[in-house]
This record gives C-alpha cells, sequence and structure tokens, in this order.
C-alpha cells in the first residue's frame, strides 16, 4: 500500500523544486509568499547574501488593527500592499515572485496583485 503524503509535504516538494529556477540577486531579489491557516507573511529576500531585505506579515500590530480577519484575501491584499511599500522605500523596484508551493489563487493570488498595483515589477 502506498502511503499518501499530507497536503504540507506536498508544498513543500514543490516549493523545492520552484527554488531550483528562483533565486533572488542583489539586482531582482527573491519575493518569497508564506500563508498559515491564521497569517500572511512575505519577505523580500537577497539569496547571494541570505539576508531579508524587507518583510511585512498579518501578524504585525499595524496590521491587526487595520483589518479584523488575518486570514482572508482581503489580509492578502494589505500585505502585497505593505511590503511594496517598504520595497520602494528601500529602492527596490523589481522582484522575482516566489509563491512557496502554493497554488496561484486567491491569497496567494490577492498578494501578488496588490503588490504589483503598489509598484513592485514581476
Amino acid at each position: 500500500m502506498v502511503s499518501k503524503k499530507s497536503r504540507s509535504e506536498v508544498r513543500v516538494k514543490k516549493h523545492n523544486r520552484l527554488r531550483n529556477h528562483l533565486s533572488g540577486t542583489t539586482e531582482c531579489p527573491r519575493l518569497a509568499v508564506f500563508r498559515s491557516n491564521n497569517h500572511m507573511y512575505a519577505q523580500i529576500i537577497d539569496d547571494t547574501v541570505g539576508k531579508t531585505l524587507v518583510s511585512a506579515s498579518t501578524n504585525e500590530p499595524e496590521a491587526k488593527k487595520a483589518l479584523e480577519k488575518t486570514n482572508n484575501v482581503e489580509a492578502a491584499a494589505y500585505v502585497g500592499k505593505v511590503i511594496a511599500e517598504r520595497a520602494i522605500e528601500k529602492g527596490i523596484k523589481e522582484v522575482v515572485y516566489d509563491r512557496g508551493g502554493f497554488i496561484y489563487q486567491g491569497k496567494v493570488q490577492a498578494l501578488a496583485d496588490a503588490a504589483r498595483e503598489a509598484g513592485l515589477e514581476f
């Protein structure tokens, strides 16, 4: 009998496959997204030095004040807008989008669309 992999194991495997092709550089860092059951997290990472340049999440106090719920599409769009604003302040305009093995729909797509609208290019 073949054992079934959990959803998170499948996601990690997909993410590892994606990471073989995606890498953030100093000129074009990687926008990594993680979604848990309760929160959304986004980081802009320079993989050449292994450093997080900018981050945003629904777990921050400002986000909790601005949002009713932290696990819906509206919250994901808020994180996308915030991460784009912070990146532009640091002089980052172009990124590579790393969806983290998650399917590109719903919250993951809302975050990407909001970041694009706020001025990030990918």
